[in-house]
């Protein structure tokens, strides 16, 4: 079967990494579907990723990001998507200004979670790839 995507392209969603005070658990969100994702989404053309993932967080959670680290904390593919749609995540620590979220079909639900607990939840392919990656240590301030 032939790629209809040259090998190169990718989709890219920005994606919010938003810790508790201690920055040892990070916030994922519950989509109607019942699964559980990063907050975040497809980067939109002629827009940074720091404009991008403000829209983002504000049209699926309604919540106003305070802040949006300069440089990315990850970066992972997921091919899971495979032929028609491999993606890329670019992961950026997000600060907000409260977790008083507007529910929507991509944010029913808000928790904070560790590698560990994150694991015993029904995840999308590309959380599963970031808890794999993730490290407290990196975090701690």
């Amino acid at each position: 079967m032939t790629n209809p995507i040259p090998e190169c392209f990718y989709r890219i969603s920005i994606k919010a990494l938003i810790l508790n005070e201690s920055r040892d658990k990070f916030l994922l969100v519950k989509e109607d579907n019942g699964r559980w994702e990063l907050p975040g989404g497809g980067l939109d053309w002629n827009m940074s990723p720091q404009e991008d993932i403000k829209r983002e967080i504000k049209e699926e959670m309604g919540i106003e990001v305070a802040w949006v680290a300069k440089h990315p904390s990850y970066f992972l593919t997921d091919l899971s998507g495979l032929p028609e749609k491999p993606r890329a995540n670019v992961i950026y620590e997000v600060k907000v200004d409260s977790l008083d979220f507007t529910p929507s079909e991509e944010c029913i639900e808000l928790r904070f979670v560790n590698a560990q607990e994150a694991k015993q939840l029904d995840l999308f392919e590309n959380v599963r790839i970031f808890v794999d990656l993730f490290e407290t240590e990196r975090h701690a301030k």
